[in-house]
């Protein structure tokens, strides 16, 4: 396999991992620290399907 084929592999599986490991400190959606989280953030920034969850969980 050329060099650069495994320099991809190993950037491409380094990032899966990071991702990985920073989706699992998150709070799951509709738990309270997940409200409390989305309460901090400002409303700008919240994409269409946080904006749902969070009526969905946190106000109703």
């Amino acid at each position: 396999m050329p060099m650069r084929m495994l320099k991809k592999i190993a950037v491409l599986g380094s990032a899966a991992l990071f991702g990985l490991a920073v989706s699992a400190c998150a709070p799951e959606v509709g738990s309270p620290e997940w409200c409390q989280t989305m309460k901090e953030k400002p409303k700008g920034d919240w994409s269409a399907n946080e904006a749902a969850d969070f009526t969905k969980h946190c106000i109703m």
